[in-house]
Protein backbone atom coordinates (compact mmCIF):
# COMPACT_ATOMS: atom_id res chain seq x y z
CA UNK A 1 0.00 0.00 0.00
CA UNK A 2 1.40 3.36 -1.03
CA UNK A 3 1.26 6.52 1.00
CA UNK A 4 2.13 10.07 0.05
CA UNK A 5 5.19 11.75 1.50
CA UNK A 6 6.85 15.12 1.16
CA UNK A 7 9.73 14.98 -1.37
CA UNK A 8 12.00 16.48 1.31
CA UNK A 9 11.52 13.37 3.44
CA UNK A 10 13.28 11.11 0.92
CA UNK A 11 16.65 9.82 2.11
CA UNK A 12 17.73 7.73 -0.89
CA UNK A 13 21.08 8.31 -2.51
CA UNK A 14 20.09 9.75 -5.89
CA UNK A 15 23.22 8.44 -7.63
CA UNK A 16 22.51 4.89 -6.51
CA UNK A 17 18.75 5.19 -6.97
CA UNK A 18 18.98 6.24 -10.63
CA UNK A 19 22.41 5.04 -11.74
CA UNK A 20 22.48 1.64 -10.03
CA UNK A 21 18.88 0.63 -9.28
CA UNK A 22 17.45 2.19 -12.47
CA UNK A 23 13.94 3.54 -12.95
CA UNK A 24 11.00 3.16 -15.27
CA UNK A 25 9.80 6.27 -17.09
CA UNK A 26 6.11 5.78 -17.81
CA UNK A 27 3.44 7.90 -19.49
CA UNK A 28 0.01 7.48 -20.98
CA UNK A 29 -3.07 6.33 -19.10
CA UNK A 30 -3.90 3.44 -16.84
CA UNK A 31 -5.50 1.70 -19.82
CA UNK A 32 -2.76 2.45 -22.36
CA UNK A 33 0.75 3.36 -21.31
CA UNK A 34 4.32 2.65 -22.25
CA UNK A 35 7.39 2.41 -20.10
CA UNK A 36 11.15 2.29 -20.50
CA UNK A 37 14.11 1.68 -18.23
CA UNK A 38 16.46 4.59 -17.61
CA UNK A 39 19.65 5.01 -15.64
CA UNK A 40 20.33 8.64 -16.51
CA UNK A 41 18.55 11.42 -14.67
CA UNK A 42 18.58 13.61 -11.64
CA UNK A 43 16.57 15.03 -8.78
CA UNK A 44 16.76 18.55 -7.44
CA UNK A 45 15.01 21.87 -7.26
CA UNK A 46 14.21 24.30 -10.07
CA UNK A 47 11.77 27.18 -10.27
CA UNK A 48 11.12 26.85 -6.54
CA UNK A 49 9.85 23.27 -6.73
CA UNK A 50 11.18 19.72 -6.40
CA UNK A 51 11.99 18.33 -9.84
CA UNK A 52 13.19 15.27 -11.72
CA UNK A 53 15.20 15.30 -14.90
CA UNK A 54 15.20 12.40 -17.35
CA UNK A 55 16.54 11.80 -20.82
CA UNK A 56 14.95 9.89 -23.70
CA UNK A 57 16.42 9.02 -27.09
CA UNK A 58 14.32 9.90 -30.17
CA UNK A 59 13.70 6.30 -31.25
CA UNK A 60 12.15 5.22 -27.95
CA UNK A 61 8.42 4.50 -28.12
CA UNK A 62 7.94 5.90 -24.61
CA UNK A 63 9.05 9.30 -25.92
CA UNK A 64 5.81 9.56 -27.94
CA UNK A 65 3.83 9.06 -24.72
CA UNK A 66 5.90 11.50 -22.65
CA UNK A 67 5.71 14.10 -25.43
CA UNK A 68 1.92 13.75 -25.68
CA UNK A 69 1.06 13.76 -21.97
CA UNK A 70 1.26 16.48 -19.32
CA UNK A 71 2.38 14.01 -16.63
CA UNK A 72 4.79 11.10 -16.42
CA UNK A 73 6.04 8.91 -13.58
CA UNK A 74 9.38 7.60 -12.44
CA UNK A 75 9.12 4.25 -10.66
CA UNK A 76 11.86 2.64 -8.60
CA UNK A 77 11.86 -1.06 -7.71
CA UNK A 78 13.54 -3.59 -5.47
CA UNK A 79 16.35 -5.76 -6.80
CA UNK A 80 13.91 -8.64 -7.37
CA UNK A 81 12.60 -6.68 -10.39
CA UNK A 82 15.99 -6.32 -12.11
CA UNK A 83 15.04 -8.83 -14.84
CA UNK A 84 11.81 -6.94 -15.55
CA UNK A 85 13.68 -3.64 -15.74
CA UNK A 86 16.17 -5.23 -18.13
CA UNK A 87 13.30 -6.33 -20.36
CA UNK A 88 11.76 -2.83 -20.27
CA UNK A 89 15.09 -1.39 -21.36
CA UNK A 90 15.75 -3.83 -24.18
CA UNK A 91 12.33 -4.42 -25.79
CA UNK A 92 10.11 -1.91 -27.55
CA UNK A 93 6.50 -1.38 -26.55
CA UNK A 94 5.77 -1.25 -30.27
CA UNK A 95 6.35 -5.02 -30.45
CA UNK A 96 5.94 -6.30 -26.88
CA UNK A 97 3.38 -5.64 -24.14
CA UNK A 98 6.05 -4.95 -21.52
CA UNK A 99 3.52 -4.45 -18.71
CA UNK A 100 2.05 -7.90 -19.35
CA UNK A 101 5.47 -9.54 -19.88
CA UNK A 102 6.69 -8.20 -16.53
CA UNK A 103 3.49 -8.98 -14.66
CA UNK A 104 3.10 -5.37 -13.58
CA UNK A 105 -0.17 -3.93 -12.29
CA UNK A 106 -0.86 -0.43 -13.56
CA UNK A 107 -2.29 2.12 -11.15
CA UNK A 108 -3.07 5.79 -11.75
CA UNK A 109 -1.97 8.78 -9.73
CA UNK A 110 -4.46 11.54 -8.87
CA UNK A 111 -3.54 13.32 -12.12
CA UNK A 112 -4.13 10.12 -14.10
CA UNK A 113 -0.46 9.31 -14.76
CA UNK A 114 0.25 5.57 -14.78
CA UNK A 115 2.59 3.87 -12.34
CA UNK A 116 3.25 0.31 -11.22
CA UNK A 117 1.92 -1.26 -8.05
CA UNK A 118 5.13 -3.31 -7.69
CA UNK A 119 7.32 -0.20 -7.30
CA UNK A 120 8.81 0.86 -3.98
CA UNK A 121 8.94 4.57 -4.83
CA UNK A 122 6.97 6.57 -7.39
CA UNK A 123 7.63 10.16 -8.43
CA UNK A 124 4.69 11.71 -10.24
CA UNK A 125 5.95 14.52 -12.46
CA UNK A 126 4.26 17.33 -14.33
CA UNK A 127 6.20 18.01 -17.50
CA UNK A 128 7.57 21.56 -17.29
CA UNK A 129 10.45 21.68 -19.78
CA UNK A 130 11.48 19.74 -22.87
CA UNK A 131 14.61 20.34 -24.92
CA UNK A 132 16.51 18.20 -27.41
CA UNK A 133 20.23 18.07 -26.71
CA UNK A 134 22.19 20.28 -29.08
CA UNK A 135 25.15 18.28 -30.44
CA UNK A 136 27.08 21.53 -30.88
CA UNK A 137 27.20 21.77 -27.09
CA UNK A 138 28.27 18.18 -26.42
CA UNK A 139 32.01 17.47 -26.10
CA UNK A 140 33.46 15.33 -28.90
CA UNK A 141 34.56 12.51 -26.57
CA UNK A 142 31.01 12.26 -25.17
CA UNK A 143 29.54 12.19 -28.68
CA UNK A 144 31.98 9.45 -29.71
CA UNK A 145 31.27 7.30 -26.65
CA UNK A 146 27.52 7.78 -26.16
CA UNK A 147 26.18 8.92 -29.55
CA UNK A 148 27.83 6.95 -32.36
CA UNK A 149 24.42 6.94 -34.13
CA UNK A 150 23.89 10.66 -33.42
CA UNK A 151 20.63 9.83 -31.61
CA UNK A 152 20.88 12.61 -29.06
CA UNK A 153 18.56 12.53 -26.06
CA UNK A 154 15.75 14.94 -25.31
CA UNK A 155 15.88 16.30 -21.76
CA UNK A 156 12.69 16.47 -19.72
CA UNK A 157 12.25 18.35 -16.47
CA UNK A 158 9.22 17.36 -14.47
CA UNK A 159 7.97 19.11 -11.37
CA UNK A 160 7.45 16.42 -8.74
CA UNK A 161 3.78 16.81 -7.76
CA UNK A 162 3.37 13.61 -5.78
CA UNK A 163 5.71 11.14 -4.07
CA UNK A 164 4.38 7.69 -3.25
CA UNK A 165 6.27 5.21 -1.08
CA UNK A 166 5.51 1.78 0.35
Amino acid sequence: MFHKVDPKSLNENVFSLIGDKWMLITAGSRERCNTMTASWGGLGVIWGAPAATCYIRPQRYTKEFVDREEYFTLCFFGEEYRKALSLCGSKSGREVDKVKECGFTVQAAECGAPYFDQAELVLVCRKRFVQPMDPANIPQDVKEKWYPQQDYHTMYIGQIVEVLVR
